[in-house]
């Protein structure tokens, strides 16, 4: 959906009939989307205490918009969710039971680990300029930047999270009045890499009864992954600098039950029947 913010002649209506509204919204339903997509994935079925999935999707994603609403001329290019590849995978796997060793095998009896790894190439970031301008038929834009051709969009920095920012070298404001020839969404912020670990006991207390006691860590190895890249050019100390952790810029439910945050470990007793 598109909102068209306009203080001139409205195109085959003419002026307004009243000139002392000073903005009028024109709202439609013009935005497109497509998505394509290869999915693969890979099962293993519980065989001796061991199950596995694994999956893998190259896909991607195009539109106008991918918010609800815009102000403005729509713009086509990667969608904000394009993600090109997304591998998951889980395992799960029971201890056998060590028979003929009655000492070994209560010490085993019961226990299980579960693994989860989610790893995603980089979200698109959208760069911008400062200021916005109206177009003759009213259209409001947000402004680009042009870019300069022969420099590298990306340089390595050790000093800023992730080890790697925006080249600002690369862009220049475009002239007072005019967009920016640098397209939506066509710089990419940090990939994503994450491992979920569980251990778990199920203790039997009656024949219809058991206790599951259970220990989860989220991100195991405390592999840093960051997000809130900043996208305006004329900010050149923040520029295409992640600000925070991933799971902090995804917003929606708390950066507690967020993919991308630091590790984090959780404790649990599960009574069943």
């Amino acid at each position: 959906m598109t909102s068209q913010t306009t203080n001139r002649p409205i195109p085959g209506i003419g002026l307004r009939p009243n000139r002392n509204f000073a903005t009028i919204n024109i709202v439609s339903n013009a935005a497109t989307s497509n998505y394509q997509a290869l999915q693969l994935q890979f099962q293993r079925r519980l065989s001796r205490g061991l199950q596995a999935l694994f999956n893998y999707t190259w896909s991607h994603a195009i539109d106008e918009i991918s918010d609800e609403t815009t102000q403005g001329r729509l713009a086509r290019g990667n969608s904000n969710f394009d993600v090109r590849h997304n591998f998951s995978g889980a395992v799960s796997y029971d201890l056998a039971r060590r028979k003929g060793h009655s000492v070994l095998d209560e010490v085993v009896r019961g226990w299980g680990i579960d693994g989860i790894i989610h790893v995603q190439s980089a979200l698109p970031v959208d760069l911008t300029t400062s200021g916005s301008f109206v177009l003759p038929d009213g259209s409001l834009l947000s402004r680009r930047p042009n870019l300069i051709q022969g420099v590298p969009l990306y340089i390595d920095d050790p000093s800023v999270p992730g080890g790697r920012r925006f080249n600002s070298a690369a862009f220049k404001v475009a002239p007072a009045g005019t967009q920016g020839n640098f397209g939506r969404n066509v710089m990419r912020g940090l990939p994503l890499s994450q491992v979920d670990l569980a251990l778990r006991r199920r203790i039997g207390l009656t024949e219809n009864v058991y206790l599951q006691v259970r220990a989860e860590a989220f991100n195991i190895f405390n592999h840093p992954n960051f997000g809130g890249f900043g996208t305006s050019v004329n900010s050149p100390s923040t520029f295409g600098v992640a600000t925070q952790m991933l799971g902090r810029s995804l917003g929606g439910l708390s950066p507690l039950y967020q993919i991308g945050g630091p590790r984090s470990l959780q404790f649990s007793l599960r009574l069943g029947f």
